[in-house]
C-alpha cells in the first residue's frame, strides 16, 4: 500500500535526520554527509511503504542510530572530541577576560571614587597567580589603565583544560595503539 507525503511528514523526516546530523558531528564530514543522505532516502522510502509514524517508529532513537554509526566508524572506545576543545578554548578567554577586567575597572572606580581629581601613578598587583600587575596613570580624575595581562600559570591552565575537556590525549597515536593492543 503506498502512502502519499505530506509537507508535514516530510518536515518530520527532516527533523530526524538533522538532530541525527547534530549527533554525527565527530564523524568526518563527507561520512556524516553519506549517513544523512542514506537515513533520508530510506525514510522517504519506508514512509511511502508504511507511512511515516511507522517508519520513524522502526528505525528507533537518534542518539541509538548516531552511537552505532560512531561505533561504526571508529569502534567502541573512547573517543577525543576537537568540537568540546575548540569550545572550550575558544569561549572561556571571553569569560576569564571580562571577570579580570571588572577587577581592573574596579581597582580604578575606587581610585577615582578616594581621590576625584587625582593626579598619578597608581599600581595594583593583580589577581595573585591570575593577573599581572596593573599600573593606573590619573591626571585630573581620568584613569588610564595598562596590564592586566594572564600569567604563565593561567596560560597553563587553560591549555590544560582544554586538553582534558577535549579528552585529546586519546587523539595521539601511542595511545591509539595501546588501546588496540590485545590483553594477554
Amino acid at each position: 500500500m503506498t502512502h502519499t507525503l505530506t509537507w508535514l511528514d516530510r518536515l518530520r523526516i527532516e527533523r530526524l535526520v538533522w538532530a541525527l546530523d547534530q549527533r554525527l558531528y565527530d564523524l568526518p564530514r563527507a561520512s556524516r554527509v553519506a549517513k544523512r543522505r542514506e537515513v533520508r532516502e530510506n525514510l522517504l522510502t519506508a514512509a511511502q511503504d508504511i507511512g511515516t509514524s511507522a517508519a520513524v517508529r522502526r528505525l528507533g532513537g537518534g542518539a541509538r542510530l548516531a552511537s552505532e554509526y560512531r561505533s561504526a566508524e571508529f569502534g567502541d572506545e573512547p573517543r577525543h572530541s576537537w568540537i568540546a576543545a575548540m569550545l572550550f578554548a575558544g569561549t572561556v578567554p571571553f569569560f576569564v577576560n571580562w571577570a579580570l577586567g571588572g577587577a581592573t575597572q574596579a581597582f580604578a572606580q575606587g581610585v577615582a571614587a578616594a581621590q576625584p581629581n587625582a593626579t598619578g601613578t597608581f599600581i595594583w598587583s593583580g589577581i595573585p597567580f591570575i593577573q599581572s600587575h596593573v599600573t593606573y596613570t590619573v591626571v585630573d580624575g581620568a584613569v588610564r589603565s595598562v596590564g592586566g595581562a594572564w600569567t604563565p600559570l593561567l596560560w597553563a591552565l587553560w591549555i590544560g583544560l582544554t586538553v582534558l575537556v577535549g579528552r585529546l590525549w586519546r587523539a595521539l597515536p601511542m595511545w591509539k595503539r595501546r588501546r588496540t593492543q590485545p590483553a594477554i
